[in-house]
């Protein structure tokens, strides 16, 4: 099954070496295995394998193959530093792709800089767009199964929603007992699954860690590690408030997401919120990796409580401003408001279950799953 970033990869690794990160599961492996297919001495090397580790550290594997796939390799110390000294004495021709369900720049950081010699491509789970476009399914009935069964790739594709579950509880444990032991120490292990308990029910809102960490009896510096730790991972995503000012804006509450929207706990009203938040995520990463644009996502809020739920920028502009709504087709007074500041931005209110579009001068009133199928990924 052919992957929205695909062909992107395909190209970047005749140029650079290929970073590939993602969730646990989300495709990483399977990708990388369609590549290799591409090639004709393809080598696939695998940190976590014992084997393979001995190879990678003596470095002892066939100078023949025209594309390296190292897997998991930001486990080893030094990470950096063996990645620079490959790349520089590589075969002539000779390709490197790289991937990990970590975030690298966050995963025992060295000295080491890679500038220059690397592409960044991050691959999420599925979104309305890839879907649609590799099936040719209608839009809202991928976008149902989107928020049923999350859009990672085996519970996506499961055939009974049962079966989705199964695997969602069996993923987690295995993320925590291997993934997040990366990071932290057995003993934090039970009060990080609190807190991710915590956060799929305050999906949408704005976090604090106060909070958290009097629910957790924990320090609030250790609630920020902890989440510092779920990002890296990608279990969750902080969508910060927009500012003006930048350094105002990383002081605010931000709000958490799952990259698997099948985690979270709430109505069909949040539950349609995340996987807007995912599929705007994925869009903004796609556009920064592929199509160098300077994209990020935020949320509005000002201090009487007036909130947009998302905010598209380009060169730290708003581009869109777009509020999500399951069924009631009523632009918000916050909406219009922000509108109002905000002239030169697209101004959506996404429903899902919307039947009739309109144009509420300035809100466009749009089917949420057909927008959705035209973002960039």
């Amino acid at each position: 099954m052919k992957r929205y970033l695909s062909d992107t990869i395909h190209s970047d690794l005749g140029k650079k070496m290929v970073l590939l990160t993602g969730p646990r599961q989300v495709g990483k492996t399977t990708l990388a295995k369609e590549l290799m297919a591409g090639y004709q001495r393809p080598q696939y090397l695998n940190w976590d394998v014992v084997d393979d580790r001995r190879v990678l550290i003596a470095q002892t594997w066939s100078p023949r193959p025209d594309l390296l796939v190292f897997d998991e390799i930001h486990k080893m110390s030094d990470w950096k530093l063996f990645l620079k000294g490959v790349f520089d004495g590589r075969t002539p021709g000779q390709a490197i792709l790289v991937t990990g369900s970590a975030r690298m720049e966050t995963f025992r950081q060295s000295g080491e800089s890679l500038a220059g010699r690397y592409f960044q491509a991050r691959l999420h789970p599925f979104s309305v767009r890839e879907w649609v476009e590799m099936t040719d399914a209608r839009p809202g009935d991928a976008l149902d199964r989107l928020i049923e069964r999350g859009g990672l790739p085996e519970p996506f594709l499961a055939d009974e929603a049962l079966q989705a579950e199964r695997w969602r509880q069996q993923y987690f444990t295995d993320l925590v007992r291997e993934d997040v032991l990366e990071f932290s120490r057995i003993q934090e292990i039970r009060v990080m699954r609190l807190l991710v308990e915590l956060l799929r029910g305050r999906v949408g809102s704005p976090l604090s860690v106060a909070s958290l960490a009097r629910d957790l009896q924990i320090a609030p510096n250790t609630v920020a590690r902890y989440l510092e730790i779920l990002e890296a991972l990608y279990v969750i995503f902080l969508v910060r408030p927009y500012h003006r000012n930048v350094a105002r804006a990383i002081l605010k509450e931000p709000k958490v997401y799952f990259f698997d929207t099948g985690y979270v706990l709430g109505d069909a009203g949040i539950k349609w919120e995340n996987a807007c938040a995912a599929m705007l995520l994925k869009h903004i990463q796609f556009e920064q990796d592929v199509l160098g644009k300077s994209s990020t996502l935020h949320y509005l809020r000002t201090k009487d409580g007036a909130e947009v739920d998302f905010v598209l920028c380009e060169n730290s502009s708003p581009s869109h401003l777009i509020e999500c709504k399951h069924a009631d087709n009523s632009p918000t007074p916050a909406l219009i408001r922000f509108a109002g500041l905000f002239p030169e931005a697209q101004t959506l209110l996404l429903v899902r279950e919307l039947r009739q579009e309109e144009y509420r001068r300035p809100v466009s009133i749009v089917k949420g799953a057909e927008w959705l199928a035209e973002l960039a990924a």
